[in-house]
């Protein structure tokens, strides 16, 4: 699982039926510059690139989100289903301490 702050939504005109009751978000994952100040939560875009997760949860767009990709991502729907990344957890906090 990466965290990631989700920054848009995608908008479809139709859907192949195991994604209907989701939406789909844009979200810029977290790299290591985000979590380097202590006390600060991570905020700003990342350098790396940003993707589309299939969604259940009711993320939106400002909201810190789990996701999983891969083989992973395919996996909570019954049937074989062309996913790359799903959200898998709303963060509420995010609580870093790095070893001084």
């Amino acid at each position: 699982m990466r965290l990631g702050t989700v920054i848009g939504r995608v908008t479809l005109s139709k859907t192949i039926p195991p994604f209907k009751g989701g939406r789909w978000l844009v979200i810029s994952p977290f790299t290591r510059q985000h979590f380097q100040h202590r006390r600060e939560p991570p905020v700003g875009l990342s350098r790396d690139p940003s993707l589309v997760a299939y969604d259940r949860l009711g993320g939106g767009v400002g909201d810190t989100v789990g996701f999983s990709e891969g083989r992973e991502a395919a996996m909570p729907f019954d049937q074989p289903t062309p996913v790359d990344a799903i959200t898998v957890a709303i963060i509420d906090d995010v609580f870093y301490s790095p070893q001084t």
